[in-house]
């Protein structure tokens, strides 16, 4: 008998035509979401303190990454326009794409304060945009790091091939490599620009083999920048993997060289620049950097003001909620009850 309407029962739960192969999941506390929670109330203790503790914190690091940035001795001078020859001061297109037009000038740095070395030496440049799509993806990484796969020009259009032949590297981004070269010298004494280890290591040792060599690199009739040692493996071509390292903004900088030796306050530093990268086509500017480094890096105030902002943002509402709290005692309890 108990059978009978432990049956009945059973078979009045499940409604008729219903799918008994179901594809809905079994019951767990995870899929309802009934795991046990951690739900903190916030009193005004809590928020106060907590305020007060990261404008604590954040406050003493915006003043030394302040501090730190002030400490950074940079030289920035602008050259793309005061390299141009009288001659050609109305036609600068001109001046750039003439194979006969002087491109060597020079230039007289006043340093303002002490360079411990090393100093280093970037390139600036402005209006450029490296991070275009189809800029950005005209290369091949795998042609970069192996001799085998030297005939893969995908997406390198059109500097892919040259004579029927590939181009090693491929690409607009090896193409238009910088090509403007800088010398140094401070009262008719040289001084020395070290290239060594500008490139990130994980770049020369990953992203470029040693066993891969240029081959009919601009050798097309149009030249975008500057021409590489065929002889010298890509990963020891540090000024390419630089470049190869494409800027997210328009505005970069990139690292040229390092000066092994200190340059003193109030000195002058004669530059020798050879004016060949074109940026005059599109409205660009081309600038020489001179800086030091820090703890933080270059000089960028950002950081600091950033933390400082940050700091005195939450003391400012921590003293808010203190004085609500005293003004209107009532709060406390209407922020206490579970909403």
């Amino acid at each position: 008998m108990m059978d009978a309407v432990d049956r009945h029962v059973a078979s009045a739960e499940v409604p008729a035509g219903s799918n008994t192969n179901s594809k809905k999941p079994k019951y767990s506390k995870f899929t309802q979401q009934d795991l046990p929670a951690c739900k903190p109330i916030l009193t005004p203790g809590w928020v106060i303190t907590a305020f007060i503790f990261i404008g604590v914190l954040f406050i003493p690091i915006g003043v030394f990454s302040l501090f730190a940035s002030e400490s950074v001795a940079e030289v920035v001078v602008r050259y793309d326009e005061e390299c141009i020859p009288s001659s050609y001061a109305d036609d600068q297109l001109a001046y750039i794409q003439s194979p006969t037009s002087n491109k060597t000038c020079s230039k007289d740095i006043k340093v303002r304060k002490q360079m411990k070395s090393p100093v280093y030496i970037y390139y600036e440049l402005d209006n450029f945009y490296q991070n275009h799509r189809r800029y950005v993806q005209s290369r091949n990484d795998k042609q970069l790091r192996s001799p085998k796969y030297e005939n893969s020009v995908s997406k390198c259009d059109p500097e892919a091939t040259a004579n029927n032949m590939p181009i090693v590297p491929c690409g607009l981004i090896a193409w238009s490599l910088f090509n403007d070269t800088y010398g140094f010298s401070v009262n008719d004494q040289l001084l020395q620009v070290s290239k060594k280890n500008i490139a990130w290591k994980s770049d020369k040792e990953s992203k470029f083999g040693s066993d891969v060599y240029p081959k009919n690199f601009q050798s097309n009739g149009l030249v975008g920048g500057a021409k590489l040692n065929e002889s010298v493996p890509l990963s020891e071509q540090e000024d390419l993997i630089v470049w190869m390292r494409t800027a997210a903004f328009p505005t970069f900088r990139k690292l040229y060289g390092r000066i092994e030796v200190d340059l003193e306050a109030n000195q002058t530093v004669r530059v020798h620049i050879e004016n060949n990268y074109n940026t005059y086509s599109f409205g660009g500017k081309k600038k020489l950097v001179l800086s030091t480094t820090s703890w933080i890096g270059g000089k960028n105030n950002f950081l600091g003001v950033a933390y400082l902002t940050i700091g005195g943002l939450c003391l400012f509402l921590a003293v808010s909620f203190i004085l609500m709290y005293l003004i209107k005692p009532s709060l406390h309890t209407i922020w206490q009850t579970p909403s």
